[in-house]
């Protein structure tokens, strides 16, 4: 039988309303979280991987990648001057080609980002940072605050923080809720990302419960994975996520948005992810306000896709500056 195909449409959309739980209520909601059926979720992200892109559709969808994509370099090697070449292909990535668009935001650590921040000004390119005790989330709290807010005082435009798993795994859920939502008001007012290390919380029940509480503390983004151990994103547990968020949505009337990270490096799985996006959470989702990937080598093959589909032919990896 024939795949289905599935074609993306494009849209607008704003930046998601704040909305307020006290830990009581979100603790409350977090325990009443449906249970999640493992085997239909997995068929069915099997089911939408296989979908294709209407021809007069996969253009868009790779330019839509590259816009929603967080061009990301978090290495003990990092440079000063590494940071500033993956600002400049983040601003241009094809030099050779004006009309491929700029990244969403480049990814770095606390330290860089005053480097990051002189790059990219005037540019419609964020500059985001790892911090709040990055990988772990175990540092002590008011280090963690502490962190974020230098990020943001030495001019990151978003934060990407790491749920506290050792809290939620032990059901102190209060405590997880607490600190994600004091790391929203040390934010002041800048995105805040929460990655919730799918590949150790040990269950879709565990994932989907885990983007719920983030999403109650006020997160503006769940996110799959720091990038950082074996596990990163999958297909099953975005899905979850993804239908986490479009449940939250119709109980409270607030979108939040996902981020997928870990292990994509192939433009084949970028449009995989758009599809499942836009199969549960519709076109409103299917901007880089509500929907990232977080990527250290993808970037250079969705260009040769795109020049193949434009010329009908590949050029070689050489062809592009290194990410």
């Amino acid at each position: 039988m024939a795949a289905q195909s599935t074609r993306i449409e494009r849209t607008t959309a704003g930046a998601p309303e704040p909305l307020g739980f006290t830990a009581t209520q979100a603790s409350s909601l977090v325990a009443r979280t449906r249970a999640v059926d493992a085997v239909g979720l997995e068929e069915r992200a099997a089911s939408l991987a296989k979908r294709s892109i209407k021809r007069d559709s996969k253009l868009w969808a790779l330019d839509l990648a590259i816009r929603c994509m967080d061009l990301t370099t978090l290495e003990g090697a990092d440079t000063p001057g590494k940071v500033v070449a993956v600002c400049a292909k983040a601003v241009r990535p094809d030099p050779s080609d004006p009309g491929v668009p700029s990244v969403a935001a480049v990814v770095i650590y606390p330290s860089l980002v005053p480097v990051a921040a002189g790059q990219l000004k005037g540019t419609e390119v964020r500059v985001a940072s790892v911090a709040g005790g990055f990988p772990s989330g175990l540092a002590p709290l008011k280090e963690r605050l502490a962190e974020i807010r230098d990020a943001v005082r030495m001019g990151a435009d978003e934060i990407d923080i790491v749920l506290n798993r050792s809290a939620f795994l032990s059901g102190r859920y209060r405590q997880a809720f607490e600190e994600i939502a004091a790391s929203k008001e040390a934010c002041g007012g800048k995105h805040l990302k929460t990655i919730l290390e799918v590949g150790e919380l040990g269950s879709y029940d565990q994932v989907r419960r885990a983007s719920v509480l983030a999403m109650a503390a006020g997160t503006d983004f769940i996110k799959t994975s720091t990038g950082k151990i074996g596990t990163g994103a999958t297909l099953p547990s975005a899905l979850c996520m993804m239908e986490a968020a479009r449940d939250f949505e119709r109980e409270t009337g607030r979108r939040v948005g996902v981020k997928v990270a870990g292990g994509i490096r192939q433009s084949k799985q970028a449009i995989q992810y758009l599809v499942l996006l836009y199969e549960t959470l519709g076109p409103h989702w299917m901007t880089p306000e509500r929907f990232r990937i977080g990527a250290s080598t993808l970037l250079n093959d969705v260009l040769m896709q795109i020049n193949k589909e434009r010329t009908g032919a590949y050029q070689g990896p050489d062809y592009f500056t290194v990410d």
